[in-house]
């Protein structure tokens, strides 16, 4: 196994189908990520979406730096269902100095532990039934993604606050400083924001900005302020 010494962005151990599913996602989007997992199989088919996918052994802190895992900025582990094995295993990649450990844990006991040794803790199926729970009761948030504690991309359909306004007129930026990163109108989605852009009802915007300007916006668009 060749060590990395170049700095990638994410590292994923453990690929059930949160590590999967993430890894394919980050890959998607462009992000270089690096992968390790016991099972030949599925580090086969993760090849064909990122070449730093590699089958390890026992997820010692040997074979972890044999991967590479201390040259990654952000490392997820994945192994919520082996909770002696995640516990180890995210202790080992916060003693080799990863600067942003993220693990995923199956029950608040785990999470308890996984936190006090230094990690973020996640809970996938608490965190899809939060998110779907804000897409039921909000009529105008879509969806949202966190980026760090106070950064998000929300996807928001829009109302008629906004009806024929062009994007240099809605003024995101100044008025919410949002940026407008897509736009989705009759099914076709553009990245390519210019001001001169009309915004019409039921359009889907995805912005980036601070979650409390997009909770402002999406009061705005709602009539609520």
């Amino acid at each position: 196994m060749i060590q990395h010494k170049s700095i990638i962005e994410f590292g994923i151990i453990g690929l059930g189908r949160f590590g999967f599913a993430l890894a394919k996602t980050l890959a998607d989007a462009g992000k270089e990520v690096l992968v390790i997992d016991n099972n030949e199989s599925k580090i086969k088919q993760i090849r064909n979406i990122t070449e730093n996918a590699f089958v390890v052994g026992p997820l010692d802190k040997e074979t972890l730096e044999d991967a590479g895992i201390q040259n990654c900025q952000t490392v997820i582990v994945c192994i919520g269902e082996k909770i002696d094995v995640s516990i180890l295993t995210t202790l080992n990649v916060i003693s080799m100095g990863v600067p942003r450990v993220i693990a995923k844990a199956i029950s608040y006991e785990q999470g308890m532990v996984l936190e006090k040794i230094g990690a973020e803790v996640i809970y996938p199926e608490s965190d899809m039934a939060i998110r779907l729970a804000d897409r039921l009761i909000s009529s105008s948030i879509l969806d949202s993604i966190e980026l760090t504690g106070d950064i998000a991309i929300a996807e928001l359909k829009l109302t008629s606050k906004l009806a024929d306004q062009t994007v240099v007129q809605a003024n995101l930026r100044k008025k919410y400083n949002l940026n407008i990163i897509a736009l989705e109108h009759d099914g076709k989605t553009t990245t390519d924001i210019t001001p001169d852009i009309e915004l019409r009802v039921n359009d889907k915007i995805v912005v980036v900005g601070k979650r409390v300007n997009i909770k402002k916006f999406e009061e705005f668009l709602t009539g609520i302020r």
